[in-house]
């Protein structure tokens, strides 16, 4: 007679758990799946983003962190993007990449944006704001031995910009003019931020444009002293830069430009707590801890508003720098 292998069947109780355990087990697995840190990126066929990777012009300067800070955390990422900064001296430098393609997305000041796109350089579109001036977050500095003191001692000296024809400049000759000195009286020097402290530590220029984090280290390395805060009087509180594409390129990615837009709002606002700013700065830019504890920062709006940027178009038609009015309205592109 064959034996027959004997078995206890499972008590009800016992067989309950295990299903139970199994449905839980599944359920939890499915919201892992569905979970920021693990979710792969949804692909262009699934509605996703149509480019997986975006070239970006950027600057290495406190205006930025709230890129640094969406790419850090993982924004971009969770929106199925991977972003390759790629460096820039400034938005006039960045325009002409994104029309000839090198570059997908853009930081850059709005003058430049604005300017290239009166000139015919291209049609672009602006997807996200990036950074608004503060008191003392746009200064022109000077050497302590040296022979500028006050702003009407800027009268006939050289003094460095960044690029010329754009925020900082703007800026710069605005401030001149409501402290009585003639902007045409002062020789712009063109000279990229991270070189400004050198340039004015060797006598190259008599005082320099300069933004946050350069504005303290070269405080606290040559004792370089605040000149003029040139965002103040009719510039205080000015929209400085922001994120933009050409119009061809957001109107055949759309998707991508959206998934963009929603990486930055959640940078923008994680870069509204200062202790953010200051604990992602060392990460991309050549300071120290304690540095960034001291800079001033400015801030970092939440969204796009035509009003507010048509302060900056009007000041460049103030100061010739188109010759007629600019209406940035059309300029930027839909919110995501």
């Amino acid at each position: 007679m064959r034996n027959r292998t004997s078995y206890r069947p499972y008590p009800l109780r016992s067989l309950f758990i295990r299903l139970l355990t199994i449905v839980l087990a599944l359920a939890l697995s499915g919201c892992s799946a569905s979970g920021a840190d693990d979710a792969a990126p949804a692909s262009p066929r699934d509605g996703g983003p149509e480019r997986s990777t975006l070239r970006v012009g950027m600057l290495d300067i406190v205006d930025t962190a709230s890129f640094y800070l969406a790419q850090q955390r993982g924004f971009f990422r969770e929106e199925g993007l991977m972003v390759e900064p790629i460096a820039a001296q400034g938005g006039a430098a960045s325009t002409p990449g994104l029309v000839g393609g090198r570059l997908d997305v853009a930081f850059g000041n709005y003058v430049s944006f604005f300017l290239a796109q009166s000139q015919g350089v291209g049609q672009f579109r602006l997807v996200s704001d990036g950074y608004q001036a503060d008191a003392n977050a746009f200064l022109l500095l000077a050497r302590p031995d040296g022979a500028v003191r006050t702003p009407r001692d800027l009268a006939g000296r050289r003094v460095a910009v960044n690029t010329f024809r754009n925020i900082v400049e703007l800026n710069a000759r605005s401030a001149l003019q409501t402290n009585g000195v003639d902007p045409n009286s002062v020789q712009f020097v063109e000279i990229p931020f991270p070189e400004m402290g050198a340039a004015l530590a060797t006598g190259r220029v008599d005082a320099a444009a300069m933004v946050e984090p350069f504005i303290t280290s070269a405080s606290r390395s040559l004792g370089a002293l605040p000149v003029l805060d040139t965002a103040s009087g009719p510039t205080a509180d000015i929209p400085i830069a922001g994120y933009g594409t050409t119009e061809a390129f957001a109107r055949e990615n759309p998707r991508t430009v959206a998934a963009f837009q929603r990486a930055m709002a959640r940078g923008q606002q994680a870069a509204s707590d200062r202790r953010n700013v200051e604990q992602v700065l060392p990460t991309y830019v050549r300071i120290d801890q304690s540095t960034a504890s001291l800079i001033t920062i400015g801030t970092f709006p939440q969204s796009l508003d035509a009003t507010r940027l048509q302060r900056v178009a009007d000041l460049m038609t103030q100061f010739g720098l188109v010759p007629g009015r600019i209406d940035v309205a059309p300029m930027l592109g839909p919110p995501a």
